[in-house]
């Protein structure tokens, strides 16, 4: 299927020098481009991980939860004018 698009001109020559140095076409280099761009969109992003330290303890104080960042950051600050 044909269709027309709208490409900068820095981006065109940039593209045409490009086919000319791997000795290929435009087109060729678009498929392959917009495949690779579609299939990252297609790929869900593994879940962040946020990964916790302790140094010599035993992990958060007894009655903290790591949902409960309002406790956390009020005994972090505590005593210190925050």
């Amino acid at each position: 299927m044909k269709t027309t698009i709208d490409i900068p001109v820095r981006l065109l020559l940039q593209l045409k020098k490009v086919a000319k140095e791997r000795n290929t076409t435009m087109k060729a280099i678009v498929e392959v481009v917009l495949r690779e761009a579609l299939a990252k969109q297609r790929r869900p992003r593994a879940a962040y991980r946020l990964q916790t330290h302790t140094f010599g303890g035993q992990g958060l104080q007894k009655g903290l939860s790591w949902d409960d960042w309002g406790t956390i950051r009020d005994h972090a600050y505590e005593g210190r004018g925050g």
